[in-house]
């Protein structure tokens, strides 16, 4: 397979306290950089303080009472989001070549990025370049979206080491390992 960009895919994870931006904060981001080969190049994570206004959801609060160490992770060391958006997107210019977003679900995650970036930042770096990871299982499992989840995945997808924390950023380094795990997959074929 060949590349004419050089492409680095960074996995992304982020905990809220909602499921839309602005009446809702992003509590928490993360994300694993990595190379075609599926190298770990770098790591970015950030708690943020919450928007001036906004408000947990009463059920994805409700989710986090279950939850108490995350919680308790994802909120150390808060930064102002006018802080942490603009180290962020440096972070990403640093990694050189061309980011790509990738998450599990794209379509959450992207949202809040996407909206923090162009709120924080006035730009982002991804553009629209961002990948489902679910949309990537369903190509490969030959199934339909809605069966394409992680326990239809097979076993060889995952690492032994990566555990599922809610906290963001070992959540995209999960994340990313299954990822690339999948894109060997794809260029086996």
């Amino acid at each position: 397979m060949s590349l004419r960009y050089h492409e680095i895919y960074v996995s992304t994870d982020v905990e809220t306290d909602g499921p839309i931006p602005g009446p809702h904060s992003m509590l928490s981001l993360g994300s694993a950089a990595y190379s075609v080969e599926g190298k770990l190049l770098s790591t970015f994570t950030a708690n943020l303080e919450t928007l001036p206004g906004a408000q947990g959801h009463p059920e994805t609060m409700a989710w986090w009472a279950t939850q108490p160490e995350a919680w308790a992770a994802s909120r150390e060391n808060l930064q102002p989001p006018e802080n942490a958006m603009p180290a962020y997107a440096r972070w990403i210019a640093q990694l050189g070549g061309s980011p790509v977003f990738v998450a599990y679900p794209a379509g959450f995650d992207f949202t809040f990025v996407y909206w923090y970036l162009i709120r924080f930042t006035g730009k982002n770096p991804f553009s629209h370049s961002a990948l489902d990871m679910k949309t990537l299982a369903m190509a490969l499992l030959n199934a339909p979206y809605r069966e394409a989840v992680k326990r239809n995945m097979p076993k060889r997808w995952f690492s032994k080491s990566a555990e599922h924390t809610h906290t963001a950023l070992d959540d995209a380094i999960e994340q990313g390992e299954l990822f690339c795990a999948m894109l060997v997959e794809l260029r086996a074929r």
